[in-house]
């Protein structure tokens, strides 16, 4: 059974086709620069002795339906598949479900049209999204499309979490409410972290901290998400590569009195020049560690305001949880950087959460353990797998849709 995974962005398309009879990837790629003079496309093929082929294409790709043709002319020449027809299903990310999709879904042109309406309420990501399911329809008109919403997991919080303190006509109108993100990645290392502990995901309370240059966490009760500190949009929580997470709301009107700046401004720069980078100038943590190493006063100040405000989540959702079995660290930055995982566990002892050292060196691409062995709560660090997760999700929709 193949299934191509697609991740469309707004110049960009990323995909993966897995075979899942052994979860294999067959192939992958990433066509940047859609729109751009010189597009570039660089595909991998795994050959029948395991290894790993490269494949680069350059030039003009005019649009997202010239990109997925070039995509599938390399499948093609690559050996991955000879046909559309071999394909069982084509899973797709799609960032907002809003209130109406809690779970994976079969599309149709109902779920096309809620996709566009709720268009508002992610501008950035989901009409790219969209785009990349019309173009791979008209592509693959006979392949059944599944979307697979990042904000479905986080459907089982409950109202006193989910809902701001604003009148209840604006939640009614405009549905402004906590929506939370990331959730193919919290629900993927949710169930890797019960089966590395041996344990139903259901009998389990978590805390899953997804950390790159987005990052978020989620409190995961009996298997369930109960809060998230994403919110309506992406920007509210974690301190993130570019974007700011939590601030004083009233910091958006003084800042338009005291500079004269517009509304797009400052949300431009909320955005896309605070976070990581509006502290220090750099948003890829690797750098910030070798900076702060040298003796760089932001980098330090940086890292330290990170790891403080994770201290802080973790600390509210063990309150909001009652009992922790695991803390999961995942994503770029919760998988490679131990200094960031030592920071946010410091002093948290008096909670059960207390990482050895020497295990949090450890460098492996498999699940492992960091805590010390007096830690009642296991400490995890388990590599997420977004695209495997929406493979896996996609081969259970059309199964229960048969």
């Amino acid at each position: 059974m193949k299934i191509l995974v697609i991740n469309s962005g707004s110049s960009s398309i990323k995909y993966q086709l897995f075979d899942m009879t052994d979860k294999t990837v067959l192939a992958s790629g990433l066509l940047q620069q859609i729109g751009e003079s010189q597009s570039r496309l660089t595909h991998h093929t795994r050959n029948p002795r395991g290894e790993l082929e490269e494949i680069v294409e350059t030039g003009h790709i005019a649009n997202h339906r010239q990109g997925f043709q070039l995509i599938g002319i390399v499948l093609q020449k690559s050996g991955a598949i000879d046909d559309t027809a071999e394909l069982s299903g084509i899973g797709h990310r799609v960032v907002h479900g809003g209130e109406e999709f809690h779970e994976p879904t079969l599309i149709n042109q109902k779920v096309i049209d809620t996709i566009r309406r709720l268009i508002p309420l992610a501008p950035l990501h989901n009409p790219a999204n969209l785009l990349g399911i019309e173009v791979a329809i008209e592509s693959a008109a006979a392949v059944p499309q599944v979307a697979v919403f990042d904000t479905a997991f986080h459907q089982s919080i409950p109202i006193h979490a989910f809902r701001y303190a604003i009148p209840q006509d604006l939640y009614e109108a405009h549905r402004v409410r906590r929506y939370g993100f990331h959730g193919t990645s919290h629900f993927y290392v949710a169930k890797q972290a019960a089966t590395f502990l041996n344990r139903s995901l259901k009998s389990l309370n978590l805390i899953t901290l997804h950390l790159g240059n987005g990052a978020s966490v989620a409190a995961v009760k009996d298997g369930k998400s109960i809060d998230t500190s994403m919110g309506m949009t992406p920007l509210e929580g974690l301190i993130m590569g570019t974007r700011s997470g939590d601030i004083d709301p009233a910091i958006i009107f003084y800042l338009g009195r005291q500079t004269g700046l517009g509304r797009d401004q400052v949300e431009s720069i909320l955005n896309k020049h605070s976070g990581l980078k509006g502290i220090c100038g750099v948003n890829d943590m690797r750098e910030i560690g070798e900076l702060a190493q040298a003796g760089n006063a932001q980098a330090r100040l940086a890292i330290e305001m990170v790891c403080y405000r994770i201290k802080k989540y973790i600390g509210a959702y063990y309150a909001v949880l009652g009992q922790l079995d695991a803390l999961v660290f995942t994503g770029g930055i919760g998988e490679n950087a131990s200094f960031i995982r030592a920071g946010s566990c410091q002093g948290l002892s008096h909670l059960g959460i207390e990482v050895d050292p020497e295990k949090n060196n450890i460098r492996s691409k498999a699940a492992f353990e960091i805590q010390s062995e007096d830690s009642p709560v296991n400490v995890l660090v388990i590599p997420t797998n977004e695209e495997l997760e929406i493979a896996e999700e996609t081969v259970a929709t059309l199964k229960r849709n048969l």
